[in-house]
């Protein structure tokens, strides 16, 4: 059974949250980081992985990836990076 993830990076030197889904979650961090992906992403590198979610359907994480991006979303991912001092 596949899993899907959601997931927040955040890049602690440019101060910068980025929120996608993917199937392989390691994979997708190495994109991010090597400018394989979004050219937002290329523009703040590096990335770490400050937040998943694991779902066992694509739909279930594109759903809940659109609320993450919401504003209400996104205070959620910024007090988690305050909460963890990053």
């Amino acid at each position: 059974m596949k899993t899907y993830f959601v997931y927040a990076l955040y890049s602690k030197k440019y101060n910068k949250i980025y929120i996608g889904q993917t199937d392989n979650l390691r994979r997708r961090l190495y994109e991010h980081n090597n400018g394989l992906l979004s050219t937002y992403t290329k523009r703040f590198k590096p990335w770490e992985i400050i937040y998943s979610e694991n779902f066992s359907t694509r739909s279930e994480a594109m759903k809940r990836e659109k609320q993450l991006k919401s504003q209400k979303g996104r205070e959620f991912i910024w007090n988690i990076i305050k909460a963890k001092e990053l």
